[in-house]
């Protein structure tokens, strides 16, 4: 299968002959040098300042988004939340289960947020700020710059999640001040999903100690002291954090994060060329490198995925709820390249032909 979701995504050969060794014993002090090396390269991609720490979760994007939730906010706070889709929902739901008050700015399908939609909600009490930076689920990639100024003339502590953003967009952790970025490592990384990460900046770190976690197994605080020591509190998920360093070291070999974020625009750009003469429409103003969301004008998107994956062994996303029908993605991450954008390319045509599309 040729794979063209927007996680789990393709993954490269040493990512994958690592996945069929036999997973180690990990109480040791090469596990713990591996995830110091994991820690260091994580804060050099972000950008972080040295004194950024990072969490490895065994869990999915979700994980992190949860504890850090209940780990840097708490009943005192106000937060305001970006909702443009499923993901922006998520932390809705999430700051309601754990009784954070926030107020969320919904956007409709698709659309960005801008300046003039964040100035009544200037100088109006709020202490922290959520956003996916990149709405994944409908393709949106918001102004992080934009964000980032209204938060410093606010004094929000912005927490960020860059779980489909990290190494396919530009992103500069020290220099926008986020309290904490979130990523996957199903992603870019271009690893089995099962960890997410968490960068903390010394104001997420500060936060963390400051309040008090009612969870054993997300409490950052007590995952904080253990990665001191190169470990993590409870087993993780070993193989894929072995990966994960493979996968990091490969990519500062290779350049580090901007010659990767190119190679992620190079597929991007050379997709969309290749789709303009097909009967398609783009439906995000503003898209992240990562991903092209696509509304096609002649045919069902759910029929689409469904006949390119058991027709043409070709993978793309499909979207559930109200944009079942309406809108695929295209992933641009992972071990892909030019050609194999121009055979997905030919199967669309192929699919033209057929009248299928």
């Amino acid at each position: 299968m040729l794979n063209f979701t927007v996680g789990p995504v393709q993954s490269c050969d040493i990512v994958r002959e690592i996945g069929a060794e036999q997973v180690p014993y990990f109480r040791t002090p090469e596990f713990s040098k591996i995830m110091r090396e994991n820690e260091a390269l994580m804060k050099k991609f972000a950008k972080a300042s040295g004194d950024s720490r990072v969490v490895f979760i065994t869990g999915s994007g979700t994980a992190s988004m949860e504890a850090t939730i209940m780990n840097v906010f708490d009943e005192t706070d106000k937060v305001l939340i970006v909702n443009g889709g499923s993901f922006g929902h998520r932390f809705v739901q999430l700051c309601e289960l754990h009784h954070i008050p926030y107020d969320e700015i919904k956007l409709k399908t698709g659309k960005v947020l801008t300046a003039e939609m964040l100035e009544q909600y200037e100088n109006a009490g709020y202490t922290g700020f959520l956003v996916n930076v990149h709405e994944t689920s409908t393709g949106v990639h918001y102004d992080i710059d934009m964000i980032s100024a209204f938060c410093k003339r606010n004094n929000l502590f912005l927490v960020v999640d860059a779980v489909s953003s990290f190494l396919a967009d530009d992103f500069n952790m020290e220099a926008l001040d986020v309290g904490v970025m979130i990523t996957g490592s199903q992603k870019a990384l271009a690893c089995p999903p099962g960890i997410s990460v968490i960068v903390l900046s010394p104001k997420g770190i500060n936060r963390v100690y400051e309040h008090k976690c009612k969870c054993m197994y997300f409490d950052l605080n007590d995952a904080l002291k253990n990665g001191e020591r190169g470990q993590t509190p409870f087993t993780p998920a070993v193989g894929i954090l072995l990966q994960i360093n493979a996968r990091l070291k490969e990519i500062e070999a290779n350049g580090g994060a901007d010659v990767e974020i190119q190679k992620v625009v190079n597929l991007a750009e050379d997709f969309r060329n290749k789709i303009k003469d097909l009967p398609f429409e783009i439906v995000s103003e503003s898209m992240s490198n990562a991903v092209t969301p696509i509304h096609p004008l002649t045919a069902s998107a759910k029929e689409i995925f469904e006949i390119l994956k058991d027709e043409y062994g070709i993978w793309i996303c499909p979207n559930g709820g109200e944009l079942a029908e309406t809108v695929f993605r295209i992933g641009h991450l992972g071990n892909l390249r030019v050609e194999d954008n121009t055979t997905l390319v030919n199967a669309f045509k192929d699919m033209q032909k057929r009248g299928l599309l």
